[in-house]
Formats: C-alpha cells, structure tokens, sequence
C-alpha cells in the first residue's frame, strides 16, 4: 500500500505544471484519476496485446509520466472518466514501447533513445518483452530491469529458455535466487555470452561462492535483492580493475572484509578513480587497495601540499628535486593532495611513486603535511590570484585555473602567465586536454606543450584532432614532432596548414624547391615572408599559389 502511494505522489505532483489548454484533475481526486488510468493500462494489455495480468500491471504501475500524459488528453469528469479512458484507448492506441521502457526503470527523459525504430505494438517484436517476462517470472524486481537493458542490451534479445537455463545454472552452483538476482543486477555482463566469456562468468561465480561463503560467516546478508545488490556492487569495483583471475586479489577480498562492510560503492570508486589517475595497471591499483584497507580513511582531497616536500617527503634527493625545479618549474609551488596523481605525471614520477605507496609505504599519503604556513608560497602567483579575487569574472577564472592546477600546474609565477591565455570555461579547456591525453600523448608532454604554447587549448576539440591526424598522415611525422614545434596546433588547418604543405610538397615533386623545408618553416612563416620564398623560386610561382592552393585565409587561430 505505501508503494502504491509512492506511485500516485509521483505522478500527482506533475499535474501542477500541466498546461492552460488541459482541464486540471482537482487535488481530491487525482489519486483517483491516476488508480482508474493503471487499470485501463492494465486491462488494455491484459485483454487486446495477451500479456498476463501481473506482467500487464507491473507496465501500467511503473510508467508514471506516461500514465500523467494519457490522463492530460482527457477532461476529467469523476462519473464518466473511466469510461473515456477505454473509449480514448480504442480509438488511440497507446506506444506500448515506451510504457513499457519506463516500467522497467529508464528515466522517461530516456525513452526515446531505446524506442524501437518504426515499432509501436509488442506482437510487432516481443523478444524485449518476452525476455522482461522470464526474468520476472525468475524474481527481478520489474522496475529494476532498465539497469540490465542499458547495460547489455545483449539479454534481451536471448530467448526466455536461454535466460532461464543460464539463471538455473547459477543456482545449482549452490546460490539462492535472490542472490543470484543480486549479482546479475549488479554485473549483467553475467547474463550473456558463451564460449569464452561463458567460462570466465562460471570462473566468476565459483570465486563469488567462495567470497559469499566467508562473508556469510559475518551473516553480512539479508535475505532480500538489495542486500545481496549492494555486496555484488561493491565486489564488481575490483572485478572491473581486472580481479577476475588475480588470486591475490581474492583471498585479499576475503581477508579484508571490512572494505565491503564499513564503506560505500561511492567511497570505493572514489579511492579507485584517484589511484587510476597516476596511469598504472588497474590491478596494481585494487592491490594497493585490498592489501592496505585503511587507505580508505586517508583524506585525499583537502590537504594542502607543497610539491618540492612532497617529493622530499617520499624520498627524492635534494639533488634529485633540483633537478626536477630546472625541467618542470611551472609544476612548483603549491597544490592540493587530491591533484597528486596528475603532479607526479606531469613531473614523471607516477609509476615510481605508486611502486614506493603499494610496497608498504601507503602512510606515506597521510603522514605529510606542510611544515609552515608560509612553506613554498609564491609571491607572483598570490599577487595574480589576489587580482582574480577582485575581478567581475571571478568564477570563471578561478574555475580555469583550477583546471590547470588538477593537471599538474602548481601555484607558481608561469601558471598565471598560462592562465591569461587560454579562453573558454574549464570544462571546455578539459575536453582540449582530453583530446591530446586520449591520442596517447603523454601528460607530462602535454604540460609542456601548453607551457610552451598556451593556446593550443584554445582549439575545438575536433581540430586539434584533425590536425594530429593530418601531422602524423599527411605529413608522415610522429606526435614527438610536437616537442620541437608545439605552435603547430595554434594554425587553422584548412587555411594555413593543409595548403601550404600541399604546395611545398607539389614544388619538391616538380623539382623547383631543392629545398625541403621543416613543418614549422612552412607553416609558421608569415605570409609577406612566405610570398617573399616563393617570389625567390620563381616570379611566377605566387601567382600559382593564389589560384591553385591558397584559400586567401592565411591566420593563426587563436581567441
């Protein structure tokens, strides 16, 4: 009965917003108009589409915003409104797709992207629906089944015998329904699939047996979906770091139990998502983990931290954080812990410092803390932020210059020099940065390229991509060409770039340059002084370039 309640509170709280043109339900009575809709839902697909009375209620109950907008195309008239629903209904038929995708627990602002092309009835394709029914009929909450569908679309285009042999299957593997239930929602890649993948889910669920069985000992389960959800969730964060066929990382789980008792799936990915930032295998990161539990106490997003004592503090040299100073000196200054990771990328020093945490010097992250209030403050930069406290676009900046300290810039004189080139808003200078991380450009690099030649974030993302396709196609170079000449990604491709290489490449072909010149030559030199090379060659040569390659926008890209 509360659930049912449930259900009509969140339908009735959107007839509020309805519009002007819709007769409103009165308040006293929409709980009434919601009841009498489900039951004409329900009755519709139990008598007309053959569905079973469960099957048919379960679509009705659970598609509240659809079952809100059938109501507002009818006036309400207490005696009559169940009557027009059925006459609305056998005149209108209803897109049972999307009653149906709602019911199973995809936000109605999502329907649209699962709605079968050109589909409106289930006899025109009920493999979704049949196979929704055979998990029902196993014991998946029905509302639950959108998180199966978006996941792996796979299940349901099996058939309910399949669904069924395989979920038996599991069972005679000494699980309970409800626990099967429980895993399946929480890693529905264990639904699909046979051969190889079929072996490594049995091998799954052999090792869960065994996990399940040491964690039965605590009586850490509830006899009910959620319960056994929750564990499985929080196992499938080190499953998906690779655990699979790491015994280590299995008797870890199994030791440490505390790490799925006394903290969250959030908490957990959490740790995961910080430790994968310092780029190293993700195993390495769950056995960082899983062999030092009470990492998961450490605050790493508050302190504050001073580069060079960090470094010192994890066991550098003075010699060797010198050396550091002379080659990444706009990584310096001050920065917060929860930034670490992408520090030490930027210096190069992630993997050495991930090997010193995960072999016994975990500690090593919580036992450091700035020797004195004053300890590595740069002046320029406090004077700059000081600056940017007092400015109209405080927000802004601030945000972009959070940006530049999470990817390994310190509080230091050259991060604000950065900072007052680069335009746009930080999530858009994170999806510049993004493009040249994902095209296996080292972080450290990147640093130093935006060091070098700041606008490079000021690209769109689909340039900067575009020009380090055509770099290394066209242009038959490497991405380390970039070290020698990083304003290459500042010059528009079309206008600059592309027809400039195209002549040179077209003059060495027809033998009138016996020169070759550098990328940077060709594409950085000004275009009075680039006509002037041209004119040199041959008088006639400019006149060829203006008619045949130049599109007479000749500029360098910047904003």
């Amino acid at each position: 009965m509360f659930m049912v309640r449930l259900k009509f509170s969140s339908i009735s709280h959107n007839f509020s917003t309805a519009a002007a043109k819709h007769r409103r339900v009165p308040s006293k009575y929409k709980s009434l108009a919601i009841g009498q809709a489900q039951q004409a839902i329900t009755d519709y697909l139990h008598t007309t589409r053959s569905l079973s009375y469960t099957h048919a209620e379960h679509i009705a109950t659970n598609a509240s915003v659809s079952i809100r907008n059938l109501i507002l195309k009818l006036d309400f008239s207490v005696p009559t409104f169940s009557k027009s629903l059925r006459k609305h209904l056998s005149y209108h038929p209803i897109n049972e797709f999307e009653f149906f995708f709602e019911s199973i627990g995809i936000d109605y602002s999502e329907v649209n992207e699962f709605l079968p092309e050109k589909k409106f009835f289930f006899y025109e394709d009920r493999s979704v629906l049949d196979a929704a029914c055979a998990l029902s009929k196993f014991g998946f909450p029905w509302n639950k089944l959108g998180k199966l569908y978006k996941e792996e679309r796979f299940v349901f285009v099996q058939s309910p015998g399949e669904i069924e042999s395989r979920l038996f299957k599991f069972k005679d593997m000494g699980f309970t329904s409800v626990a099967v239930i429980g895993v399946c929602l929480a890693m529905p890649r264990t639904l699909c699939g046979g051969g190889e993948l079929g072996s490594e889910i049995r091998c799954l669920f052999v090792k869960l047996k065994r996990l399940f069985d040491e964690f039965d000992s605590l009586h850490l389960f509830e006899e009910n979906v959620e319960s056994w959800h929750d564990i499985s969730r929080k196992v499938r964060v080190f499953y998906d770091l690779g655990c699979c066929e790491n015994e280590e990382m299995w008797e870890l789980m199994c030791r440490n139990k505390s790490v799925f008792v006394e903290y969250s799936e959030e908490a957990l990915m959490r740790k995961v998502e910080y430790f994968c930032r310092f780029g190293v295998r993700k195993e390495d990161v769950a056995l960082l983990i899983l062999r030092n539990p009470g990492i998961m106490d450490f605050d790493l997003e508050k302190p504050v931290i001073s580069v060079t004592g960090m470094l010192k503090h994890f066991g550098l040299s003075q010699d060797e954080v010198d050396g550091v100073a002379q080659r990444y000196p706009y990584v310096l200054g001050r920065n917060k812990l929860k930034n670490l990771p992408y520090v030490l990328r930027a210096l190069d020093l992630h993997e050495r410092i991930f090997d010193r945490l995960k072999n016994g010097n975990h500690h090593l992250l919580a036992s450091y803390s700035l020797m004195d209030p004053e300890e590595d403050l740069d002046r320029e930069y406090q004077e700059g932020l000081e600056e940017l406290q007092n400015s109209r676009t405080k927000t802004h900046h601030v945000q972009k210059l959070d940006f530049l300290h999470e990817i390994g810039f310190g509080e230091n004189g050259i991060t604000m020099k950065v900072l007052q080139h680069v335009h746009g808003t930080a999530i858009e200078l994170q999806d510049r940065f993004q493009v040249l991380l994902n095209n296996g450009i080292v972080l450290s690099k990147i640093c130093m390229l935006i060091r070098s030649a700041p606008k490079i974030l000021n690209q769109k993302p689909h340039s900067i991509q575009d020009k380090l396709r055509f770099l290394c196609g066209e242009m038959g170079d490497s991405l380390e060409y970039l070290d020698v000449f990083p304003a290459y990604l500042c010059f528009d491709l079309e206008n600059r770039i592309n027809p400039r290489f195209r002549f040179h490449k077209w003059l060495v072909e027809k033998g009138l340059s016996e020169k070759s010149y550098s990328i940077a030559s060709i594409v950085a030199t000004s275009e009075k002084a680039f006509i002037a090379r041209l004119y040199g060659i041959h008088p006639a040569i400019p006149k060829h370039w203006f008619e045949r390659f130049s599109n007479r926008k000749t500029r360098y890209t910047v904003s």
